[in-house]
């Protein structure tokens, strides 16, 4: 497997695996649009040429950053590939001076595992609800929000350099 920086060309697998997701009610659907306007925040994963897997580390403000549109394909999963996105992602925030980095999810246990706590969700600021506005559980979101302080994180992780092959 091979985590790395998403391409233009993975747009169309991103769009699929994410909106795949998106269908159950999982992770908010991305346009194909949005997705090629928003590549450099992608992270993906291949395994023998083939995306398996994607996630978006998107900036909200000076110390914090989402990650968002975590994907595995369904034969792929339990192979720890979510994992590596999610520290592919955590690596990119601290690369950048991000302090926390936070997630609304349904996978908690996943998250827990991966360092990241759960907190009330007017801890977050109000810019981040921006995007909930489209989505059809809105006002009423069911999703948990989970964040990690990255100055405190850095020895849990494990964090590796995913510039190379995982």
């Amino acid at each position: 497997m091979f985590v790395r920086k998403a391409f233009v060309k993975d747009a169309p697998d991103i769009y699929n695996l994410v909106n795949l997701y998106a269908r159950d009610g999982l992770l908010l659907p991305r346009s194909m649009s949005s997705i090629y306007e928003d590549i450099r925040d992608f992270w993906v994963c291949e395994e023998e040429g083939k995306l398996v897997g994607c996630a978006a580390l998107h900036v909200v403000w000076e110390d914090l950053a989402e990650i968002k549109s975590l994907a595995v394909a369904p034969h792929m999963k339990g192979k720890g590939i979510g994992g590596l996105l999610v520290r592919a992602c955590v690596e990119e925030a601290k690369q950048l001076g991000i302090r926390r980095v936070f997630v609304l999810t349904y996978a908690v246990g996943f998250f827990e595992k991966h360092g990241f706590k759960t907190i009330p969700k007017d801890k977050l600021p109000h810019k981040v609800w921006g995007e909930c506005i489209n989505c059809i559980k809105f006002p009423s979101c069911d999703e948990t929000a989970m964040w990690i302080e990255l100055d405190t994180c850095v020895e849990e992780l494990g964090v590796v350099d995913l510039r190379h092959e995982v």
